[in-house]
């Protein structure tokens, strides 16, 4: 009887070491998933709105190079013609060793985003000259620094942000 005893004595106490084992790792392996889980929230909405592109989404844009004896200018216009204008403006008074015009074709819902302005504006008694984010407001700071005095040249470049 002293042998039972002695024996579910032994069984309850490696019946709690178990219990115990089995809390450790189980507390362990939870504690790894959650270390890696993640917080974002992801959309359940499973609905997926298909379109489809036409040549009327679709807008050629056309990046001009022009290197000269004095520097290298670039910039980008949303035609040919003004391309060739820019190239003329930026070089004037300038000796031109080479130029370059590639089209590229561009959704016309990016052709404003993401783009700098750089604006140089000379009037009769300065010049000056800054970044605007959109030619309009580039516009209104040529108009507001020269403002009252006649402008002798003005010049907006449009580069696609870096």
């Amino acid at each position: 009887m002293k042998i039972t005893k002695k024996f579910h004595e032994h069984l309850n106490n490696f019946n709690a070491v178990s219990k115990k084992s089995i809390l450790i790792i189980a507390t362990v392996a939870f504690s790894i998933l959650n270390l890696n889980a993640t917080n974002n929230k992801k959309s359940l909405n499973t609905l997926t709105e298909v379109t489809t592109l036409t040549r009327d989404h679709i807008a050629q844009v056309f990046d001009w190079k022009v290197e000269t004896n004095k520097g290298i200018y670039s910039g980008t216009s949303l035609t040919f013609e003004s391309a060739k204008e820019m190239i003329a403006l930026s070089s004037s008074g300038e000796m031109i060793l080479g130029t370059e015009i590639q089209s590229y074709l561009v959704l016309k819902s990016e052709v404003n985003t993401q783009r700098n302005y750089f604006w140089e504006v000379e009037t009769a008694t300065g010049s000056a000259k800054g970044y605007a984010s959109s030619e309009d407001y580039a516009n209104k700071m040529i108009q507001l620094v020269a403002s009252g005095d006649a402008i002798v040249s003005k010049l907006i470049i449009s580069q696609p942000q870096q």
